[in-house]
């Protein structure tokens, strides 16, 4: 059974950076083909897709974000991160992990969830 799992702190402070990782399990994150991505959900707002790092570990960010993000992996741990650098209160959301079956697909197209991990940024 595939399953994934974020993890990190819950609360950063404004100019800091942001750093969450998620853990998959029952599935190898360097299996051919397969897109690990991270997105998320600020309050009252539309799921924004933050970036992904495919089986091959190629990088692949939203235009938006891109300055200020780094995704990474530990294939020893099967495990890739998520960096967010100089956080505002705008960076505020539930962030998510999940899995698709190819690259730079729509989040609908993801077929495997982490839960999400609430992060707010305040001093």
């Amino acid at each position: 059974q595939v399953q994934l799992q974020e993890s990190g702190p819950g609360l950063v402070k404004p100019s800091q950076m942001l750093s969450l990782t998620c853990t998959v399990s029952g599935f190898s994150i360097l299996t051919n083909y397969y897109a690990w991505n991270w997105a998320r959900r600020p309050p009252g707002k539309g799921l924004e897709w933050m970036g992904t790092i495919s089986y091959d570990g190629s990088t692949y960010y939203n235009p938006s974000l891109k300055s200020r993000t780094s995704i990474s992996r530990d294939t020893s741990k099967n495990q890739f991160s998520l960096q967010l650098m100089s956080v505002t209160p705008e960076d505020t959301a539930v962030y998510y992990c999940a899995r698709a079956g190819k690259l730079l697909v729509d989040p609908d197209e993801y077929d495997y969830w982490g839960q999400g991990i609430q992060v707010t940024v305040s001093s």
